[in-house]
């Protein structure tokens, strides 16, 4: 067969110089990886023996085949979300939701948004973002999450299951129009090395534009336009030495595409919901099968099954001793039933014995710090910082509405706010999932951060629970 020579006007992309990057690659696989485990908790992904799922691996592991740089352990994911995306994640770990699939018109456009994804993998994008964030720490992006998760910090009850890349610590994943821009040129030519029209990637961004408009679809958000993508993409691609036959399309795209329509795919509030965990059908793990997820409240598991109903008044411990926590950073007093977590960041959850689960804390508390731009020194700076803490919230939230006035008082001798707070809870009760009340207490540090606490639980419990909320906030002591 004779091969055409290669023009020397192709003027292949250069992938730019190394970003400056705080993290090493054995850095960004590891945490990368904890991260990927925690989206399989807090998403409904397909298990990797699906159907659809082993058309995805094959899929990427064309494009793998002719990924320049370093090998990166790539893996792929289906999440049964309608929303149209994908990420990557530090390390190699991508997730396709299945409205990606349905919304491709050829194997070309699929390919090309994860040829796109595998590029940002390859210049480190993600990390070269948190560099630039230094100001929250090493890997607070990446490290906060898997403790948020854990402990249910930063992911109280109604907080715990939205769409990633939405979440607090997961900023690193939203791209500069700059680094999209590299993006496309880097997976445009990655299409072509595989065999594929290089036109794909361009044709599914137009198509979903058209038919979506640029502010209703997910990827837009976590993808930005950076503007005449049609036109510096063609302009590259008129580079390259012309192929016969680019593959375009294929029956077991086809096929695949025909199946996604047949799945259940879920809205960003019922992946929120969590109610997905209950079929059987989701993985639950990185690599294995469908698994069900206890729904009995009150039933065994460490409070690994997040609550479905409501907890009795006895399991909230309101007549327990108190037992005193004492911490690098705090100390407060909380039942003696209740269990105790402690996040690398330094955060702190107590909560009562089946009050917590793989959709966040139901009921209980959390205490960490922050340390805002401005330093906390009177009345008027805690305000701000109280006011722009539970705007996170809300923002996490995506719902969380304020439900008090703010309120000042003081705590353990510092000055302090409180403020309510109302958002969606995890726990079902009748078949429909409940109000969710957070109490929001922020205490001013003598260093000019603040230490804050979040109470939470179902609003029919709030009344009962918050005389023990006050209690605790009583005995709570900066150290």
């Amino acid at each position: 067969m004779m091969l055409l020579p290669v023009p020397s006007a192709w003027a292949r992309f250069q992938v730019p110089p190394p970003c400056k990057n705080s993290f090493t690659i054995e850095q960004e696989q590891t945490e990368g990886a904890k991260v990927a485990a925690e989206v399989f908790k807090q998403m409904p992904v397909l298990p990797d023996g699906s159907p659809i799922s082993r058309y995805i691996q094959q899929l990427g592991a064309k494009l793998v085949a002719v990924t320049p740089g370093y090998r990166w352990p790539f893996n792929f994911h289906v999440v049964a979300s309608e929303e149209i995306n994908a990420f990557a994640l530090p390390g190699g770990a991508m997730f396709v939701n299945l409205g990606t699939i349905q919304a491709a018109e050829t194997e070309t456009q699929l390919a090309g948004v994860m040829a796109h994804e595998l590029s940002h993998v390859v210049m480190r994008h993600s990390t070269c973002n948190m560099t630039k964030q230094q100001s929250i720490g090493t890997w607070a992006a990446l490290g906060q999450l898997g403790a948020a998760i854990a402990l249910g910090n930063g992911a109280l009850g109604s907080m715990a299951s939205q769409g990633i890349g939405m979440a607090t610590g997961l900023g690193f994943l939203r791209m500069s129009r700059d680094y999209e821009k590299q993006a496309d040129l880097l997976g445009t030519n990655i299409l072509y090395d595989a065999g594929y029209d290089p036109r794909g990637m361009a044709q599914f961004f137009e198509t979903i534009q058209a038919k979506y408009g640029e502010g209703s679809a997910q990827i837009f958000s976590d993808h930005p336009n950076p503007g005449n993508r049609t036109q510096y993409v063609n302009a590259e691609i008129a580079t390259f030495p012309p192929k016969p036959n680019p593959r375009v399309t294929t029956a077991e795209f086809t096929r695949a595409r025909e199946q996604s329509k047949k799945e259940k795919t879920y809205n960003a509030k019922e992946v929120q919901g969590g109610a997905w965990r209950q079929s059987g059908k989701y993985a639950l793990v990185a690599g294995g099968p469908a698994q069900v997820i206890p729904a009995t409240a009150g039933g065994s598991g460490g409070g690994q099954s997040a609550p479905s109903g409501r907890l009795s008044r006895a399991s909230l411990g309101l007549n327990d001793q108190m037992t005193t926590y004492q911490g690098a950073a705090f100390s407060m007093s909380y039942p003696a039933s209740w269990q105790k977590g402690e996040g690398k960041n330094g955060s702190v959850a107590f909560v009562p014995p089946n009050g917590a689960g793989q959709s966040g804390i139901a009921y209980g508390a959390i205490v960490d710090s922050a340390r805002m731009k401005t330093a906390v020194r009177d009345n008027n700076s805690l305000a701000q910082a109280t006011s722009a803490i539970a705007q996170q919230m809300n923002e996490q939230n995506g719902g969380m509405q304020q439900a008090s006035n703010l309120t000042t008082l003081t705590v353990g001798g510092q000055p302090a706010n409180a403020v309510e707070l109302r958002g969606r809870s995890p726990v079902a009760d009748g078949g429909s999932m409940l109000v969710e009340r957070d109490l929001l207490i922020t205490v001013a540090r003598p260093d000019g951060a603040i230490s804050y606490i979040v109470f939470v639980a179902p609003e029919p419990d709030y009344p009962t629970l918050k005389p023990l909320f006050t209690s605790m906030i009583e005995s709570f002591r900066l150290r």
